[in-house]
Formats: structure tokens, sequence, C-alpha cells
């Protein structure tokens, strides 16, 4: 875990994943942390960058200063963290307070999100008097004395019953929160609502709920479906309010086929250079695409569309192997030819994450099956770029 001043406040967060990797923002919900991710990371690191962050007075984050709490505060902590991360656009996934945060930057800040993922959360959540009693209940108090009331809707009966450590623990962490943060967000959600505020945005948007999610209900999330133009609607059986921490895998493949680059019918239209160049920028950095687009002519101009499209968006975007598996593949078979490429590709290993020893294992791979001169050369040329630093 690591800490980012954000106006003043210290804020808790994970940066996960290579650097050439898109990033993923994920936001979890009221009264929990970002511990509701730990069983989703594993399937999402091997192909994402992922952020996560305690909302203020959660988790490891620093309670709100002086003054009210508004959607517009929590999204420029997002947008400052994804800022820190180098990342110019990004995914967005958010539970309940944290599918508001979504909300907000589909509404104010579309043109940094690739794709946004709802989930157990409403364009209205619940009503104003609600929580105003909810936030004066815990001034008064506090959260270790509400909480045996509150954990118990965050999860289905059936998972509660199996597994009586759950509410428990949540229980403990909820406790542990900062009394009056809590309550200023419990005053913004009945204050705020984004009906008629996100339509037409451009953006992927997936919404995901629980069948026995008694705080969002299906209704709730019908409600917020027809609120965004164009976004697909599924309701989990047997889920409740948290479905990252109730069904991960399952929160993990619905998430996963979101993120995915669509690539289309490949056979018959190709896929847009605006793709290709997306990540192009990511894999290589914004750097050299720039200067090899600057330094293109006329000649050679059609030439860098067209890699930018086949190699960087048929090939690369697709999703069927990682970024690492094919920056192993491309290292491999660049050092085999003796390619002039080879130089950027050992860099961008870097880049993509690859470890020493996975390059010595491709290098060697390349001595039996391409030659030991082919090799030795490859070899030579990481040493000088870095690979390797400390004599055997």
């Amino acid at each position: 875990m690591a800490f980012l001043n954000i106006n003043g406040r210290s804020v808790a967060y994970r940066l996960l994943g290579a650097e050439a990797l898109p990033l993923v923002v994920l936001a979890h919900p009221l009264g929990m942390s970002q511990a509701v991710w730990d069983d989703v990371l594993p399937a999402l690191l091997p192909r994402y960058r992922v952020l996560t962050w305690d909302l203020p007075g959660h988790g490891a984050s620093q309670a709100w200063g002086e003054g009210a709490i508004t959607p517009a505060d929590l999204a420029s902590e997002a947008l400052a963290l994804a800022d820190h991360a180098g990342a110019g656009r990004f995914h967005f996934a958010g539970t309940s307070i944290g599918g508001v945060v979504g909300q907000q930057l589909l509404a104010e800040h579309a043109e940094r999100l690739y794709s946004v993922t709802l989930t157990n959360t409403g364009a209205v959540i619940g009503t104003s008097e609600l929580w105003t009693t909810r936030a004066g209940r815990v001034r008064s108090e506090g959260l270790g004395a509400i909480s045996g009331e509150i954990v118990p809707r965050w999860f289905s009966a059936g998972r509660i019953e199996a597994n009586p450590a759950l509410k428990h623990g949540w229980m403990t962490q909820m406790g542990r929160g900062d009394d009056e943060s809590y309550a200023r967000l419990c005053e913004m959600l009945g204050s705020h609502a984004f009906t008629g505020k996100l339509t037409r945005k451009g953006v992927k948007v997936q919404l995901l709920g629980g069948s026995e999610d008694l705080a969002t209900p299906p209704a709730t999330l019908e409600a917020l479906a027809a609120e965004c133009d164009g976004a697909t609607l599924e309701i989990l059986d047997a889920v409740g309010h948290v479905p990252s921490v109730e069904v991960p895998a399952l929160f993990a493949e619905k998430l996963l086929a979101v993120l995915a680059v669509d690539l289309g019918d490949v056979g018959d239209k190709g896929v847009d250079y605006a793709t290709g160049l997306t990540t192009r920028k990511q894999v290589l950095g914004e750097e050299h695409v720039a200067r090899s687009t600057d330094n293109a002519t006329r000649l050679d101009a059609p030439f860098q569309q067209m890699i930018t499209r086949l190699a960087w968006g048929e090939l690369w975007s697709n999703d069927d192997l990682t970024r690492r598996e094919r920056s192993m593949i491309t290292t491999g078979i660049l050092a085999a030819l003796g390619r002039e490429e080879l130089e950027l590709h050992l860099k961008t290993a870097k880049r993509i994450g690859l470890t020493e020893a996975e390059l010595r294992q491709v290098l060697m791979h390349v001595a039996i099956y391409g030659g030991v001169p082919a090799a030795n050369h490859a070899f030579a040329l990481a040493k000088q770029l870095g690979w390797g630093g400390e004599q055997a």
C-alpha cells in the first residue's frame, strides 16, 4: 500500500501491474475498503494495471476535513490517482458509492474513460430521509454500534449462513472507519442524483446488480440502465450488494468481458486505427510512438498506419494472449532473426514487466531453436540495456 497527498489529505492506494498495461481503477462501497477487490486482482493483473484506493475515512485513508463531500470531490481523487499512475485514459469499475464516483466521471469526464462498470448502485440510491437518519445515528452511536445492522445487508442470506465469519469480519472493518467521514458520505448520497446526466456519453457502460441486493435492488439498476444509453444490465442470481466479495470469479469474468478491446469482425472490416494506436502507445510509450509518427513521410506514412492497425490493433490488442506473453514471443522471434527492432522490444519487455529469469529463458530457447550466435548477440544487447546488472 502507498499514500498520495490529494488536496491536503493522505489517500491510501495500491497500484499493481506493469506500466505498459491498460489501467483499471476500482472504487469500493461505503463502509468497506479497497480490500473488497483482493479476490478479483489475480484475474485482472495478467492483462491490466490495477489501481484501488480507500475512500475518505475508510481503510487507511485520512478522514475528511471541513465541509461537505460531493461526488465531484471523490471523482477528483480518482482522477488524481490516475494522473499519478500516468494514465490519460482508464477503465473504471465501482460498487455502490463507488458506482456513484463512476457516474460522476461518466457525467463530467467521459473523455478520460475507456469503459465504466457500475455495480449495485443507482442514479438515485435510497432517500434523503434515510441517509440523513443514518448520518445522525453514526454521529450519535458510532459505526461500530450500527455495523451489525448494516453489514448483513451487503451479502445474500445464503452467503452469511454459509460463512458467518464474513459478517463479523466486515463488521470489524466498518467499525474502524471514521464516523464523521461516513456520515458526510451518507449526506452526499442523500443530496445528489444523476438523473438526466448520463445520456449520450459515447463510453461503453456495463451495469451489474444482485438479485438479493437490499440496498440497491434490481429495480434501482433498471432505472439506472434507462439513464445510460446503450448500457448492458445483468442481475446476478443469489448475489447481494458486493459481488466482488461474494462471487469474485464471476465478477472478474463479467468485468474482463467489458474491459477487452472490441475487435469486431476482423475478417470483414479490420480493426480501426485508433484502437491500434492506443495499444501501441501503452506498450511502447507515447514518446516512441510520437517520434515514429513525426518522422513519417509520404513514403512510409501508409506503412505506419498499416502496422498500427495490424500489429498493434488486431494482434497486440487481442486478449487471447497477455501482453507479457506477446512480449516474450516477439523478443524471441526478433532475437532469432537478428532484427533491428530487438533493442526496442528488450526495452518494452521491461515496461511490460518481464523478469530477468523470463528473459533469460526466452533467449536460451533462441539458442536451442534459432542458433547460439543469435542468442549470444541478444544477451549482449540486453546487458547493454541494463538487464542483469550484477555479475554472476
